[in-house]
């Protein structure tokens, strides 16, 4: 094999990324400032921000004013009764401005309905806080998963186009020995096959590469630059605490879709509450002052203070339909948790095991490339001597490359294991990339 021809293309790849990879932590925070998901919940959080505010308006004072200005025209005829019948009677103009106008204060003393949506207001503002934390830990896990799908994406392209050097250079040198007769015809179709099949694979290896790209172009907003790959050989840590249960346990309480979930079943209570006060009466200190003037006529203002109570007495069943209902949807909330608290846990229980799992396999692909190295090595040498075909040396060249690339994979696989792994417990940081940005290649 032509040995400087492979360590000019290393060496070119490694060039390239330097002069231009981007590291994981640098993508992530691109997506922070240009996802259009992530942004949509940081909306979605400003809004929920505001419900306290309109929750505790019905517990203040409302102020309102009003009044009417107007201009009146007419006429008055009294009939003169001491003159006798027939006799007309007097008649004078009616023509005045009026001017009216008064405020009124009401405050609040006993409304449970508004005191329940008060306490409602709560509760949906920290949904809101639970569903944006939630959204920041998707966003986290999106952008790692896009990154190292590309890195996949071009680890595959490289081994391919490493098995295509290989494969060309194993082609040459059946030409060359069929020629000189100390091959067969079989072994140039051999390679020639093998050849034509590595260049469909690297046209198929370049288009998924093109459809990773743009997948993390749609998460960060642009086209992503050389990213930076993972380096050789690299030691992943195994989870701490180093057993399921408390990662389940974790999950079962702590997992921001449980948490979420938790606040949507306090809400639904609160809402039981709400509508059975349609029975209950309501109480407020109302305060007015009022100002009236008529045009030659007689200017009157007045102030009042005092308590207006109302209480309900039949509306149809519709507060006990609304209770009813309010009750049923509780119920619904109440199955709803138990249900995400169910799939946290079974999320943190696969996210365990395929961390685990995965440590175990690329222990054993390290070890599998080892080898594989060795068997390239002993068919290359069986091939010089004559003792090896040239399509063992190509098998023993396919075996190595694919090796390399599915421990690449599996280490990957691993790493994304173990940030599910977080986010399923609700303990999933942006500190936490920088652990992984610890493992690239500067």
């Amino acid at each position: 094999m032509q040995r400087p021809l492979i360590a000019v293309l290393i060496a070119s790849a490694f060039m390239t990324f330097n002069a231009q990879a981007a590291d994981l932590v640098q993508v992530y925070q691109q997506a922070l400032a240009n996802d259009a998901t992530f942004a949509g919940a940081r909306a979605s959080l400003t809004a929920g921000e505001e419900r306290i505010t309109q929750g505790r308006a019905g517990l203040l004072p409302f102020i309102s004013a009003s009044g009417s200005n107007s201009r009146n025209t007419g006429d008055i005829t009294t009939a003169n009764n001491y003159l006798g019948p027939g006799i007309p009677g007097s008649k004078r103009d009616n023509d005045y401005h009026a001017n009216n106008y008064q405020v009124t204060l009401t405050q609040p003393l006993f409304n449970w309905a508004s005191w329940q949506q008060y306490q409602q207001s709560k509760l949906v503002q920290a949904a809101a806080e639970a569903s944006f934390a939630q959204a920041q830990q998707d966003l986290i896990v999106r952008v790692a998963q896009a990154y190292f799908d590309v890195l996949t994406a071009q680890d595959y392209l490289t081994a391919t186009r490493a098995q295509k050097v290989a494969t060309t250079e194993q082609l040459a040198s059946a030409k060359r020995n069929f020629e000189v007769g100390t091959q067969t015809i079989t072994d140039t179709h051999e390679a020639q096959a093998a050849y034509d099949l590595v260049v469909a694979q690297e046209f198929a290896a370049i288009n998924d590469l093109d459809n990773k790209r743009t997948a993390l172009q749609v998460i960060i907003g642009q086209a992503p630059a050389e990213l930076a790959p993972l380096r050789a050989g690299v030691t992943l840590a195994a989870p701490q605490p180093a057993t399921m249960d408390p990662w389940v346990s974790s999950a079962e309480g702590q997992n921001y879709a449980v948490v979420g979930a938790q606040l949507q079943l306090e809400i639904a209570k609160r809402d039981i509450e709400r509508n059975r006060s349609g029975h209950y009466p309501t109480v407020n200190l109302v305060a007015s002052n009022t100002h009236s003037n008529q045009t030659a006529s007689t200017t009157a203002n007045g102030n009042s203070i005092g308590v207006q109570w109302n209480v309900p007495l039949f509306s149809g069943f519709a507060v006990t339909s609304k209770v009813r209902e309010s009750i049923a949807l509780e119920d619904k909330a109440r199955n709803d948790l138990e249900a995400t608290r169910r799939v946290a846990a079974q999320g943190a229980r696969q996210a365990f095991l395929g961390v685990n799992s995965g440590l175990a396999q690329v222990k054993a692909l390290e070890a599998a490339e080892v080898s594989s190295k060795s068997s390239l090595d002993s068919n290359k040498l069986g091939y010089q001597v004559g003792v090896r075909i040239n399509i063992d040396v190509l098998n023993a060249q396919k075996q190595l490359y694919a090796t390399q690339q599915t421990l690449s994979k599996a280490r990957y696989d691993t790493i994304m294991a173990g940030l599910r792994l977080k986010a399923a417990a609700g303990s999933l940081k942006p500190e936490d990339l920088d652990t992984i940005n610890a493992l690239l290649a500067r």
